[in-house]
């Protein structure tokens, strides 16, 4: 699990490797990551947007950018979270992401971004 607080706004994520849906012959890797976006400031926040970067071992770095988390853009008040899962496909099995929400402080338009941490992404097996 990795942590990460950027203007008040903590980002926590765990990640689990997915056997059933992976099919490691044909270098197909599946891990969900469940992210928990909480506000500590005193600032209703909305997430407006996401950019990902994805790094698959031995495979060119991949970006992400899309609106809102799985199809929702929610809005937080202060002491509020928002959990959600989604998942990343990887070819090599060894992988990493990182990247940023960018949020809207409600009370006056101010945006900013809010960093994702950097979480790592194996596959259990190839640890031996």
């Amino acid at each position: 699990m990795t942590t990460d607080t950027t203007k008040g706004i903590k980002v926590t994520v765990d990640t689990e490797y997915q056997q059933e849906y992976s099919n490691p012959v044909q270098r197909h890797y599946v891990f969900t990551y469940q992210i928990t976006i909480e506000n500590l400031s005193d600032k209703t926040i909305q997430l407006l947007s996401r950019h990902w970067d994805i790094i698959d071992l031995t495979f060119p770095k991949r970006e992400v950018e899309g609106e809102g988390v799985v199809g929702k853009q929610p809005i937080l008040e202060p002491g509020q979270m928002h959990q959600y899962v989604s998942g990343c496909n990887l070819k090599s099995g060894f992988g990493k992401m990182y990247g940023h929400y960018t949020m809207e402080r409600l009370v006056d338009g101010k945006r900013f971004k809010v960093n994702i941490p950097e979480f790592e992404m194996v596959v259990p097996f190839k640890l031996n």
